[in-house]
């Protein structure tokens, strides 16, 4: 989410944000050179940190393929890790303390983070790493969907040719699979229930990111999808014991490096590039991905993949192209990264 605001805090504090689109927008009037100048002076490190913040998500599908446990425990893991890693920050985080009202929209948010993960981390295992990654992409045609359908802001024109494109991109990938098994994969529905469920994430915490300090947010975001999640766990009786070897390092690489360092690189990066270049440079997670299954999981491209892959994220683009919503819904949790710019510049 990308809210910027005009002018100071003492009443000129003015938010020019068009809430007819996809997320909230905001522009910069009065500051709009000094936040240029800003931006420019950090010479190639936020070209550094998006390169690296996309490593990082890139890798989480074969960070969950190798854990050899099953999708909802390695979700759990996913949030307890990084979690426990934040704890630290709650002594010397000086931002004001979270009311009760935006305690509740930040836990039920992590519900459905939680649930994202949860379906996302499954489907893995039960599709192909392309696949999954591909089809969770599709998260921005969802916020635009339910945003139309709860808040009745109709999107233009742009984005239903963007949904157009998606939908048939994905029906080619899912046709695949149909070809081999001759029925609907449930890897590739769990996948695109992922993309649904952080919609719902995002939507859900939408105006709370702006208001709460980036490190409140992302702590008591992990841990209520943490808390979460083991109830998840505990209910369908899904084992949480962690076989030796691999499976610890894989675990600590999906919490430590695609969860909480793509998510500092990203949130540095969101803050000092404009979102031209980040919102369609996050697209390369998907490609990404699927080459890197390629190589280390032995799961070559099909035609159909590629052809597909092209398509849905030729439809997010397009979609992307006056709503921004990508800006938030690749950068995994990187929805709250303008927040830091905001206390900063004011």
């Amino acid at each position: 989410m990308s809210c910027r605001p005009t002018g100071s805090r003492n009443g000129t504090l003015e938010r020019l944000c068009d809430t007819s689109k996809i997320g909230v927008k905001c522009a910069h009037r009065p500051k709009t050179a000094k936040m240029n100048e800003t931006r420019n002076t950090h010479g190639v490190w936020p070209y550094l940190a998006l390169i690296a913040g996309i490593l990082c998500i890139a890798w989480s599908a074969l960070f969950v393929r190798w854990t050899d446990i099953p999708g909802p425990a390695s979700a759990f893991y996913r949030m307890l890790i990084p979690a426990l890693a934040m704890l630290p920050t709650w002594f010397f985080d000086r931002a004001p303390r979270v009311n009760l009202r935006t305690l509740t929209i930040i836990a039920v948010g992590g519900i459905f983070f939680g649930l994202d993960l949860a379906f996302y981390n499954t489907s893995i295992l039960k599709t192909s790493a392309a696949n999954a990654t591909l089809l969770g992409n599709n998260t921005p045609i969802f916020v635009g969907i339910f945003t139309w359908l709860i808040f009745g802001r109709r999107p233009k024109l742009s984005f239903w040719l963007g949904l157009a494109l998606a939908v048939v991109g994905a029906a080619v990938i899912v046709s695949a699979d149909l070809a081999r098994h001759m029925a609907l994969g449930s890897g590739d529905i769990m996948a695109v229930a992922a993309a649904a469920c952080f919609a719902v994430y995002l939507m859900a915490t939408e105006r709370v990111r702006t208001t709460t300090g980036t490190t409140a947010f992302l702590r008591l975001a992990m841990i209520s999808s943490a808390v979460f999640l083991l109830g998840v766990n505990l209910v369908l009786r899904v084992p949480l014991s962690v076989p030796t070897g691999r499976s610890w390092w894989a675990l600590l690489g999906l919490g430590l490096v695609s969860q909480l360092g793509g998510y500092i690189a990203l949130t540095y990066a969101l803050g000092h590039l404009p979102a031209t270049v980040t919102s369609v440079t996050l697209l390369a997670q998907g490609p990404l991905t699927a080459v890197l299954a390629a190589i280390l999981l032995g799961e070559p491209l099909t035609t159909a993949q590629v052809l597909g892959g092209t398509l849905v994220l030729g439809g997010i683009f397009l979609a992307n192209r006056r709503t921004r919503p990508a800006e938030e819904a690749n950068a995994t949790l990187a929805e709250a990264c303008e927040h830091e710019a905001v206390e900063t510049e004011v």
